[in-house]
């Protein structure tokens, strides 16, 4: 089978269709420094607020950030959250026009009083729900069918998030699952905390949680063996192809038809939140399924992505190109600073997602001097990832003549590697480090002083997508040449 690493540099954008309960999470943040006069409950001191898509809608944020163009189709209320929904998910770029609107219901809203603890640290003290999980009526039950069969034809993937509150019924699961098998999509069920699954029966994969496991099943896990009689249970008694059951720490249990169960393995993370982590491992297998990916794959850039979500308060979709980081990270492929294009390319997606600019310089860096460092300190100032390309040794050679390269590539990019500023660096053949800057992109491009913009190697490609330029006085008398040359005098 194909690694992970390099299965994930398939992952294109894709086509999701994302069928569920849809929330509004609204979340209130203040201090909570006191306790009331009138009862023994803390107050929470309001200093701001947010609203944000949940539930299947955080699905919906997630498939976006792993590269998806999403369509929507669930149940509001015609009421002001709605509204906000509606927005939220357009500036999303989520197509929501599958969101059916039903006067006798409210949007579900869940909202959060989040206090600071110490004032430093969000804590969730406490949430109130507006909701309704009666189930839905046949008029609207239709009229999300119809809105999800116009866009079938298009999708690469079919999502159900069912969180219980009523639009993941037994009929509209299975007109979505017969629907979706028929057209030859697979669908992918993050299943509900209920005991009867007989709703997803037919369903390409399932992805509950041990505990949703054994609550369907009404069996005990724990061991190899009684885990995987739980997946061998779900597969047969709903005629699955896949059962995929998490498992914390330990990762996730795989079956799939016809093969034995494998466990794939996760990370140990720092675990400061798991709200969301189920909707992204939903996001995961999807976006692996879109893409063709094998199970395995798909389960373990699930579990990376899911790793990645509980590290941090709340729910924040995670980019692709910090899971393809991460997944390099962890397959060993990223020790010390040293480089390929493609790594360097994906570390400075991560750095421009979170709003750092990337910076590129160029060099032989033969014998490092003071001038050498005093450029990469100045050059590092102008954003957050300082980016050197380095010419290997038969480069220098065709540009330096015989006796160059002094020090040997693995010898100066180790030395480099040690220069506190420098965040990566990437060697490259050719005469020119063209190559590179079309790869990476980099969003200020560095050369000293001596030079002239337009003969800076790069330039109008840097500028053409609004970069810029920037050129560097030198240090006075320091150079490798003449460094070189003095040694010699001597």
């Amino acid at each position: 089978m194909v690694s992970l690493t390099e299965s994930i540099s398939k992952v294109r954008p894709f086509k999701a269709l994302v069928v569920g309960d849809l929330m509004l999470d609204e979340l209130l943040y203040g201090d909570a420094d006191r306790l009331s006069n009138d009862a023994p409950v803390p107050v929470l001191h309001v200093k701001s607020s947010e609203h944000r898509p949940g539930g299947a809608a955080n699905v919906c944020l997630n498939l976006v950030a792993m590269g998806a163009s999403v369509s929507v189709f669930g149940v509001t209320g015609n009421d002001a959250e709605a509204k906000k929904l509606r927005t939220a998910l357009n500036d999303e770029r989520v197509g929501a026009e599958g969101l059916v609107a039903d006067n006798g219901r409210p949007t579900t809203v869940k909202r959060s009083l989040i206090g600071l603890a110490q004032h430093r640290h969000p804590q969730k003290m406490f949430r109130v729900d507006f909701e309704s999980s009666e189930p839905l009526s046949e008029e609207v039950a239709s009229r999300l069918i119809d809105a999800f069969d116009k866009e079938l034809a298009d999708a690469d993937v079919v999502c159900i998030e069912d969180y219980n509150k009523g639009v993941c019924t037994r009929e509209i699961c299975q007109e979505i699952i017969s629907r979706a098998r028929a057209a030859d999509k697979p669908v992918l069920v993050d299943p509900a905390a209920v005991s009867d699954y007989a709703k997803y029966r037919g369903a390409t994969c399932i992805t509950p949680n041990r505990t949703e496991a054994e609550k369907a099943t009404g069996l005990e896990s724990g061991t190899e063996t009684q885990n995987n009689e739980i997946a061998r249970t779900l597969l047969n008694d709903l005629d699955l192809e896949t059962v995929v059951v998490t498992l914390d720490r330990h990762g996730a249990l795989l079956l799939e038809r016809g093969r034995d169960p494998i466990i794939v393995p996760t990370v140990a993370r720092q675990v400061y939140d798991v709200t969301g982590a189920g909707d992204m491992v939903l996001a995961g297998l999807a976006a692996g399924a879109g893409c063709g990916l094998a199970w395995e794959n798909s389960v373990a850039l699930a579990n990376t992505a899911a790793g990645l979500e509980v590290e941090i308060f709340g729910v924040e979709p995670i980019p692709l190109a910090r899971i393809r980081h991460e997944v390099l990270k962890q397959a060993g492929r990223l020790q010390g600073k040293l480089r390929t294009a493609e790594q360097a390319r994906l570390e400075a997606d991560v750095v421009r997602k979170t709003g750092g600019k990337v910076i590129f310089t160029n060099g032989c860096f033969d014998i490092i001097h003071a001038g050498h460092i005093s450029m990469l300190e100045r050059s590092a100032e102008h954003g957050a990832m300082l980016i050197v390309g380095l010419n290997d040794d038969d480069s220098i050679r065709r540009l330096k003549g015989e006796g160059r390269p002094v020090n040997s590539l693995e010898d100066r990019a180790r030395v480099l590697g040690a220069v506190g500023c420098v965040d990566a660096v990437v060697p490259f053949s050719e005469d020119t480090p063209i190559r590179l800057i079309e790869e990476i992109k980099p969003d200020v491009l560095i050369k000293g002083a001596d030079y002239r913009r337009e003969e800076v190697v790069g330039y109008d490609i840097v500028e053409s997508y609004g970069g810029r330029v920037e050129l560097i006085d030198l240090v006075e008398g320091k150079s490798t040449t003449g460094t070189i040359e003095r040694m010699k005098a001597r």
